[in-house]
């Protein structure tokens, strides 16, 4: 085991998505947890709305890196962000990766920014730019959950934690925000039982039809006589409006209407969630709301983790496939059957068996 003395401050990079982020705080929690640091986390600008809901983190540096698909990323910042990192002088690094992912440029951004002890996965030797390298043998060996992936990285420096849950903070300034929306929006019952349908994706190889999504609303609210909410973010408003327009009276569109802390409320107060595989089905895990995954075949690594939970698998067309040859693989070793889209009868008989149990 290292000396946990010597990791005071701890930089760890994880600079994706919001789902992303969430599924690394355990391990960002089990750093927390055995050395008694200060951590720092570099996300980008869609990770770091959910940092101020981990307790585990204290400090967030900002960066869309020209190697993560990011809209907003410019290289011509690379320089000032070394010298930011350089500045903070920190003990060790984790970077943080999906198998898909190269560490390497992180790596090479850390070491010109002297941090002294840089680990990661890697599948090629990155000789002097990791001080702890950790061969990856994902996917070809076997596939872990992102959160046990991070997790065994942390593990590396001799990290561990008792409780290796997603956890979000509720915050008590804007539980009464979110209740007062919620009057405005359903004034005939504020206090009654609802579902979510959570439509949007960040991707188009992820997307469910339209007029499904429209047929399980009306099913939802036939079946269960509760309000639907149909969520997103302000981007995926026209998407949102299109499905309860669809729906009919049982549905309200909130897409772009809360904050997100009051997006977590929103989750947890639901009786059940229906959604793509995206950041709402971590929020989701986090907490213990019960979940049914329209789930495109792509990343089976980030499934939701340890809440009550139904996937229903479908294809992701051919001309949307990744170019990535480690994805490929995976498609090409996982996903070799075609499996259509789910039918609304088969996400209602998963959300009526979810529920029972």
């Amino acid at each position: 085991m290292e000396n946990s003395n010597a990791y005071k401050k701890v930089l760890c990079v994880r600079a994706d998505n919001m789902g992303d982020v969430i599924m690394s705080s355990p391990a960002i929690r089990a750093l927390k947890d055995s050395f008694g640091c200060h951590i720092t986390l570099l996300t980008s600008c869609a990770g770091a709305i959910i940092t101020p809901y981990l307790e585990c983190i204290d400090d967030v540096m900002v960066a869309d890196l020209p190697w993560i698909n990011a809209a907003g990323s410019d290289d011509g910042n690379l320089n000032n962000l070394i010298e930011q990192i350089k500045n903070k002088d920190f003990d060790a690094a984790l970077i943080f990766t999906v198998y898909s992912q190269s560490a390497l440029p992180a790596a090479l951004m850390l070491y010109l920014a002297g941090v002294p002890v840089r680990i990661a996965y890697a599948r090629e030797n990155p000789y002097n730019l990791l001080t702890h390298w950790l061969p990856d043998t994902e996917p070809y060996e076997h596939i872990l959950h992102q959160v046990q992936r991070d997790l065994n990285l942390a593990g590396h420096l001799g990290a561990v934690t008792e409780n290796d849950h997603l956890l979000l903070e509720m915050r008590p300034s804007e539980k009464h925000l979110f209740f007062q929306k919620l009057f405005d929006l359903l004034p005939d019952a504020p206090d009654a039982p609802y579902f979510v349908l959570h439509p949007g994706v960040s991707e188009t190889k992820r997307q469910y039809p339209v007029e499904h999504w429209i047929a399980v609303g009306k099913c939802i609210g036939a079946e269960f006589n509760m309000p639907v909410l149909v969520t997103g973010s302000k981007s995926e408003l026209a998407l949102a409006e299109m499905i309860t327009e669809g729906i009919g009276s049982d549905a309200t569109c909130v897409a772009g209407t809360f904050s997100i802390g009051e997006f977590i409320y929103l989750i947890d107060r639901a009786y059940g969630l229906i959604s793509v595989n995206t950041g709402t089905v971590h929020i989701a895990a986090a907490r213990q709301t019960p979940t049914v995954v329209l789930y495109a075949q792509t990343n089976p690594q980030h499934f939701p983790w340890k809440n009550k939970h139904e996937i229903i698998p479908f294809s992701v067309p051919g001309h949307l496939q990744s170019r990535n040859v480690v994805i490929s693989h995976v498609t090409s070793k996982c996903y070799a059957e075609q499996i259509p889209f789910p039918q609304p009868s088969s996400i209602m008989h998963a959300l009526k068996k979810l529920l029972v149990e």
